[in-house]
């Protein structure tokens, strides 16, 4: 299998701090992969790296076909048209409907023909059982509902890797649990998914390789 992530001996700074260091991860394509550690251990600045939203200090780090320690702002919008990302609190659009929300990330990301991005709308909510709600706006759809409409967002451009930062974090065990067996039979398809959390009971039910951060460093459990 083709390496998707590939950090060698990275180091990432936040606020002039050192937030990781020593980082060695490969990631490979279709792998689902845990990152559990406490509030502030560095696993949002990992995952923010990885989408160039945080520059690579020191050391190796290439996503797909990027090198991420010499990509210039110009290459970073394809770099995330590749990435789907599911955020813990959603992150919508309130002011329109769930197919709005969606069509509006095709057009940011060159989308053009209407009819082509009308049927992949259609195909993403169908595929997280959300066709059915599309007409309506977040305030008017649960919780477990918003994170389906996210994850049906993060999978419009059949992105090879997904990020995953707390996706359960404001939802319900039951709602939490479909949710997270959702994003395996995603990696099961092909996709690569990196979930930061937690929830240790999630990771027993649901098993995959864990990497813990902590004392400013990545280590395999």
């Amino acid at each position: 299998m083709a390496s998707v992530i590939n950090y060698r001996d990275v180091e990432l700074h936040r606020n002039s701090l050192i937030a990781l260091k020593n980082v060695n991860l490969k990631v490979e394509q279709g792998e689902f992969l845990y990152l559990i550690g406490k509030v502030g251990s560095g696993k949002s600045s990992l995952l923010k790296s990885i989408y160039a939203d945080i520059p690579i200090a020191k050391g190796e780090a290439r996503v797909l076909d990027y090198d991420l320690t010499s990509i210039s702002k110009n290459e970073i919008p394809y770099l995330r048209r590749h990435i789907g990302i599911i955020f813990q609190d959603f992150q919508l659009l309130t002011d329109r409907s769930a197919e709005e929300n969606l069509l509006f990330v095709l057009r940011a990301t060159g989308w053009k023909n209407k009819e082509e991005m009308k049927e992949r709308v259609e195909k993403v909510l169908k595929s997280v059982g959300m066709l059915n709600k599309a007409y309506k706006r977040p305030h008017e759809l649960s919780g477990g509902e918003q994170q389906r409409i996210v994850i049906a967002r993060a999978l419009l451009n059949e992105p090879p890797i997904i990020l995953a930062d707390e996706p359960t974090g404001n939802l319900d065990p039951a709602t939490g649990e479909s949710i997270i067996g959702y994003l395996h039979h995603i990696s099961q398809s092909g996709t690569s998914v990196i979930m930061a959390t937690h929830n240790m009971t999630i990771v027993e039910q649901f098993p995959a390789r864990v990497l813990t951060c902590a004392h400013h460093t990545i280590s395999a459990e």
